[in-house]
């Protein structure tokens, strides 16, 4: 029996392999199911993720994954900036067994961009923050920093383009390069640097609205199909209605 640990976790993993995509419904009963527990373990392991913002829970419709908003993407790469830049700061050449443990990370990095599995790639890009928090000898703020990974990965998921892996990787083997160094300024710039170039990519229109779609869906109709509620007689309205079968019109009822 999964325990709500278990769950907590193969949930986050799947948000960062972006297999669980923003909005995502997380019913208690289906997953009581799948794990094979009660849905008061599952009930536990949602309140937790839900404290620590990555999923969310509406009186209507139940638990499901967050929908970053616009603000919200900015404050999670501002504190990831936050952490991963004073991390680097504040540390010392990572020791022997770390540096191995990075380079290894990274090798699992570019045998996954090779592959065609999305999720292990997009899994691994993320998680090498935290492994990287975790070498530099803060497990709390790896922590931490495992969930701010998660959240901007949902964010990537809402409002990026295709994102270049092999950009992401290569920028990350010149922050372990500057570790193995020893040069933590170098190491700082380029983390800091790193984070600011994904978080450009982002696509978000600084006055978006919310009823773009539904405004342009309702929009009078145009040309011959408007002709067709204007006509003054019947037989004109049929004639024109006949006509325009002949051609492709906008009027709705052809792309239903």
């Amino acid at each position: 029996m999964a325990t709500a640990s278990d769950i907590s976790d193969r949930i986050l993993e799947a948000v960062m392999a972006r297999k669980l995509e923003p909005g995502s419904r997380l019913g208690e009963t289906q997953l009581a199911m799948l794990f094979d527990c009660s849905r008061t373990i599952v009930r536990e392991a949602l309140t937790r993720l839900a404290a620590r913002g990555i999923v969310t829970v509406s009186a209507r419709r139940g638990w499901y994954v967050v929908e970053p908003t616009q603000d919200e993407a900015r404050e999670a790469f501002e504190a990831r900036r936050v952490i991963e830049t004073g991390l680097i700061r504040s540390g010392k050449k990572p020791d022997k067994a770390s540096l191995q443990r990075l380079r290894a990370h990274l090798a699992r990095q570019k045998t996954a961009l090779k592959g065609t599995d999305v999720g292990a790639r997009s899994f691994l890009l993320g998680d090498f923050h935290v492994c990287l928090a975790e070498c530099l000898g803060n497990n709390l703020l790896a922590d931490t920093l495992r969930d701010f990974t998660a959240r901007t990965t949902l964010i990537a998921m809402r409002y990026q383009t295709p994102e270049d892996a092999a950009q992401s990787c290569a920028e990350h083997v010149e922050i372990v390069a500057a570790l193995e160094a020893g040069d933590l300024q170098r190491a700082e710039t380029l983390m800091a640097a790193h984070l600011s170039t994904w978080q450009i990519k982002l696509q978000m229109p600084g006055d978006a609205d919310p009823l773009a779609k539904l405004r342009i869906a309702l929009a009078p109709l145009r040309g011959e199909a408007q002709e067709l509620h204007t006509s003054d007689s019947p037989p004109a309205r049929k004639t024109r209605a006949i006509r325009s079968t002949s051609t492709r019109s906008t009027y709705l009822g052809e792309v239903l």
